[in-house]
């Protein structure tokens, strides 16, 4: 039974104030209410207060604000449990327990702080260590480094500065290690950037993620005979980019040789809580210290990091700020010491364990992939895997890849690996939009580029990943590998194709994950850049707008936002089906269709102009002739009246009417006499695409057939052609002598006058929609 209220009310405000702010669901009675609350500029502080219930509606409602419906995809909260209440509890009790009074606190937080330090050195194999709780995870290592300093300076609290002069210290950390960490370690240190050596890892021999031990020795040796103090080496379990621990064993020899202390940090650490454990990660614990990151491990919400150490001299850890005679600092552990006690020792090990399955189970179905390459360094425990998109060359390939890297190896080898690194971003980001839960992300690697890491350690206790949520990973990953190989082997074939089209320019970018970027090519005549760039933008843009509402599996884009070719047409990724001839001939077809109609608009719209000015002078030369033709009387207002009026005028009305398809200013003396206005010529038809392949029903646009072969399309193409002959009722296909069927009779004058050559309805019909058999092609011929 809970004897202090006060504590009894805390947990169920708590309880309350978490469902509360984790309930997503918002009635509509709810809306009007909290409408005040949602502004984005502060207001001023009410006067009477508010109750606890409105302030937490508050934080409710800045939490989940109004643009969560627009990015609901995007957006996820993290799945906090009862474990996570209890240490969101703890937040609260530590400000309750400071308000004990000395004596309490004192017993109170020497309890809290040698139980979780206890409890932690013996889950993680650390034995007579000592524990410093801290939020910032960097912090840990920088009050080690503290410490250090004191140990190897004895007259460091007296002289300060003055004594590392006389002998510079030196901190060793592998070139895999976190960025900026040697950079933050000097700034807070208050030390030079010279005093921070970046070790490389292995080239040779060994992983390419490891430090190079046999290198660090060499660079210590020469460091102690140039008069500096080797002080400190930071080593990975685990490095933040692949996963990969150091030789820890030999490591630590090292250190002892040259009297430096080793400090490891990684995620890899989180193993040693497990029954087995690999001896690289399990000569971690002869470090001196280790960085344990247990919130992300166990997903615990606002818990300390902590960094066990060992040293002997207390003072010094003071000194070094590791621990303080507050009594307040030692309560960073509560919350801490609650969510251990809530999970128990097995709990622990059971979430630790089901991210090395999760992992476990990722690894053994990438083996059975091909084109996937995986960069892990332990195939039966690796807790970190990392894999890429790569596809191999195939003998012949090799052979000419050989012969061409001989001349041109640099340029082909970084196009080479950059287009790798665009295909497995796109991977990357792709399976972490369709599997949020597996927690997969992108990391560049030094030497492999850009791959896909899979780090449950760090993620599925945060995201809840289960079994099931891997397998779908995979699944999603069997997909998409389909579409990357289809893709890039026809990267080449597009570009050779574009190349080769006059019309059409092919715009390399290297960093556009899809076929390829292509532009189309405007002849322009005579006009200034702007305007030209103008035309260009314009026609670019209409040619995606109809590409984008063609039937097709493609997607066209303009490219990403920032950084891509400017009046281009982008497209996507394609399947092996794709046929890439017709797409480029309809990207170009298109293009001078667009041009075409564009161009004819510009002319209409010169010819209008000039027609009507010619219309003005006509109609003003026919009001001089008017004048001249009625006399000068007439045009006296009373004298003219009268005089019409004895003896009439009789005057045609003279008018002019534009025909719009030859061009040309006409009388309407016609128009007058038959009092109905003339049709007119037929306006020529508008530019149409020349394509008319044949499609198997529910085939779509850009596919080839899988059931076309050599044989049937050469046969089939040849009958086609004698259709044509046959049923092509055009002018310029039949001889002056020969004889015109019904239907094609035309006047001779009206073609010379209007200078085009248009086709009757029924001609456009056949000449434009050929018949597709024999027995069609018959038929139309009969008719005729």
């Amino acid at each position: 039974k809970m004897v202090d209220p006060t504590l009894a009310e805390m947990g169920k405000n708590l309880n309350e104030a978490m469902k509360m702010l984790e309930d997503n669901q918002r009635k509509v009675e709810e809306e009007n209410e909290k409408k005040y609350a949602r502004k984005d500029i502060p207001g001023p502080l009410q006067g009477s207060g508010q109750d606890m219930v409105s302030i937490l509606q508050l934080v409710q409602n800045l939490m989940h604000g109004e643009e969560e419906e627009e990015t609901s995809q995007a957006y996820r909260l993290q799945n906090v449990g009862e474990q996570g209440h209890m240490a969101l509890l703890g937040h609260s009790l530590a400000a309750y327990i400071s308000v004990l009074d000395r004596e309490r606190l004192r017993k109170l937080t020497t309890r809290i702080l040698s139980d979780t330090t206890l409890w932690l050195c013996r889950l993680f194999r650390y034995e007579n260590g000592s524990a410093y709780y801290h939020e910032d995870d960097r912090e840990g290592l920088l009050k080690i480094c503290r410490l250090v300093i004191h140990t190897r300076y004895e007259d460091y609290t007296v002289e300060g500065f003055n004594v590392l002069y006389t002998k510079q210290p030196v901190i060793y950390i592998s070139s895999a290690a976190r960025t900026g960490l040697g950079q933050a370690l000097c700034n807070q240190l208050g030390l030079p950037l010279s005093c921070m050596c970046r070790v490389p890892c292995n080239t040779m021999f060994g992983s390419q993620h490891q430090m190079d031990v046999a290198l660090l020795d060499r660079v210590i040796k020469d460091d102690v005979e140039s008069g500096k103090l080797p002080l400190l080496l930071v080593a990975n379990a685990g490095t933040p980019g692949a996963g990969h621990t150091d030789k820890l064993g030999r490591l630590k020899e090292l250190c002892e040789q040259y009297n430096m202390w080793l400090h490891v940090e990684g995620v890899n650490l989180a193993t040693l809580a497990l029954g087995y454990v690999s001896s690289s990660v399990l000569a971690a614990t002869k470090c001196d210290s280790m960085t344990l990151t247990l919130g992300s491990w166990l997903g615990l919400p606002a818990v300390p990091a902590v960094t066990l150490y060992r040293h002997e001299d207390p003072s010094l850890s003071l000194a070094a700020g590791l621990t303080s005679s507050q009594p307040v600092e030692k309560l960073r552990a509560l919350p801490l010491w609650l969510s251990l006690q809530y999970l128990g020792h097995d709990g622990i090990v059971e979430r630790i364990k089901h991210a090395s399955q999760l992992s476990q189970r990722l690894l053994e179905n990438l083996k059975n992939l091909d084109f996937i390459k995986t960069s892990v360094e332990d195939e039966l425990s690796s807790p970190v895997v990392v894999f890429k998109f790569f596809q191999e060359y195939s003998n012949k390939d090799q052979t000419s890849h050989a012969a061409q890297t001989s001349t041109i190896q640099h340029p082909i080898i970084s196009n080479e690996r950059h287009v790798y690194d665009t295909f497995n971003q796109w991977l990357g980001e792709q399976l972490a939009q369709l599997v949020p839960a597996s927690g997969v992300d992108v990391v560049e690697l030094e030497d492999e580029g850009m791959c896909v890491r899979f780090s449950p350690l760090m993620t599925s206790a945060v995201l809840g990943t289960e079994i099931q949520d891997v397998d779908q990973l995979v699944d999603c990953l069997k997909m998409k590998i389909p579409v990357l190989t289809s893709t890039l082997q026809l990267r080449e074939e597009f570009e050779q194709e574009v190349r080769r089209t006059v019309s059409l320019l092919y715009m390399e970018d290297l960093s556009w994950p899809g076929l390829g970027v292509v532009r189309y090519n405007y002849h322009s005549d005579g006009k200034n850049d702007d305007k030209q760039e103008k035309e260009l933008e314009k026609i670019n843009t209409e040619l995606l707008k109809k590409l984008n509402d063609l039937e097709s599996d493609l997607t066209f884009s303009l490219g990403p936002e920032f950084g891509g070719q400017k009046n281009c047409v982008y497209i996507g990724m394609v399947t092996e089906d794709l046929d890439v001839s017709e797409l480029v001939e309809t990207i170009a077809a298109t293009g001078r269709e667009i041009e075409e109609n564009s161009r004819l608009l510009e002319n209409m719209t010169e010819v209008v102009r000039k027609g009507i000015q010619e219309a003005q002078l006509q109609l003003q030369k026919a009001n001089e002739e008017r004048l001249l033709e009625e006399g000068l009387l007439r045009q006296i207002p009373v004298v003219g009246s009268v005089l019409n009026w004895f003896s009439p005028f009789q005057a045609s009305p003279k008018g002019r009417t534009f025909n719009l398809t030859a061009g040309s200013l006409e009388s309407t003396e016609s128009t007058y006499v038959s009092k109905a206005q003339g049709t007119g010529t037929t306006p020529p038809p508008t530019p149409t695409s020349s394509l008319a392949k044949q499609r198997l029903p529910g085939q779509k646009i850009f596919k080839r057939s899988v059931r076309s072969s050599d044989a049937f399309s050469e046969t089939s193409s040849i009958s086609h052609c004698d259709d044509l002959e046959k049923v092509d009722p055009r002018a310029p296909a039949l001889s002056p002598g020969q004889e015109q069927g019904p239907g094609q009779t035309e006047e001779p004058g009206e073609q010379k006058e209007l200078g085009l050559a248009p086709q009757t309805d029924s001609e456009g019909v056949q000449s434009d929609k050929p018949p597709r058999d024999c027995a069609e092609a018959e038929e139309g011929e009969s008719q005729r």
